[in-house]
């Protein structure tokens, strides 16, 4: 069996977390001090003086790699209240995966049908119900980076629901979000070029599936098919998201 890791690190990083976060670490000494405080100990009642060491986490589920839920996208789907990152089903979180390459898309462009037709005709494949899909942009190659943030380029509505169409559930693609950039968007959408903000997300409000943000490495993968991915998000109660480690499995 091998595992390849689909996944970028959950770190303080300016040029992929637009939004607040914040990773602080405690020291094996200063935890001693802290666990001693609170049990009525003294530091030196631990083994060399050294605790239990531990990080303080601050930040969204959205950062990192993770799973937006359907309840991101709106309150309703399908003339139903949309499911928390908890509700989803698992077994779309276990399931064939299918990396289709639009590595030609630029800066900030729709990806189109066009281009996930494309993409099928180059591995020869069909898409099938439940397979899960990667939208590979190799964008995750400038995590470190201004152009992240700035020039990623982002799934059309018509592509999304063309994969959807398939019986697919979960899609997911190596760049910071699944729609063009935000800076691009607001304003396009102020000039009157786009009618419509965040069309990919928005088709979750009409069809119940997920989507994976962030993902990394797909370059990695040897074989556009042929493989398994796991990716369960964390079990957060009626959360928007879910942080999860990306695997893809080859038997």
């Amino acid at each position: 069996m091998k595992l390849i890791d689909l996944s970028v690190p959950l770190e303080e990083n300016a040029f992929a977390e637009p939004f607040p976060m914040s990773i602080v670490p405690h020291s094996h000494t200063e935890s001693a001090k802290s666990m001693a405080a609170r049990l009525g100990l003294k530091p030196s009642d631990f083994n060399d003086s050294m605790s239990l060491t531990h990080e303080d986490f601050s930040g969204q589920f959205h950062c990192g790699t993770h799973v937006d839920a359907p309840f991101h996208f709106g309150p309703i789907v399908e003339g139903k209240p949309a499911k928390g990152i908890d509700e989803v089903p698992l077994d779309w979180f276990f399931q064939d995966g299918v990396r289709l390459d639009v590595r030609h898309v630029g800066s900030n462009e729709l990806i189109t049908v066009a281009d996930i037709k494309q993409a099928l005709a180059e591995i020869a494949y069909t898409l099938k119900p439940m397979d899960i899909v990667l939208i590979w942009t190799d964008y995750d190659k400038l995590i470190y980076t201004e152009k992240y943030l700035k020039e990623q380029p982002g799934m059309s509505r018509e592509a999304t629901e063309f994969i959807l169409d398939q019986g697919v559930k979960v899609i997911g693609i190596d760049a910071y979000g699944f729609d063009r950039s935000f800076g691009y968007q607001a304003q396009a959408y102020k000039r009157g070029e786009i009618k419509e903000l965040f069309p990919g997300h928005m088709v979750g409000r009409d069809r119940e599936y997920v989507h994976m943000e962030k993902l990394g490495n797909l370059d990695q993968l040897p074989t556009a098919t042929g493989y398994k991915v796991a990716c369960f998000p964390v079990k957060a109660k009626g959360a928007t998201a879910g942080q999860t480690r990306v695997v893809a499995i080859y038997d």
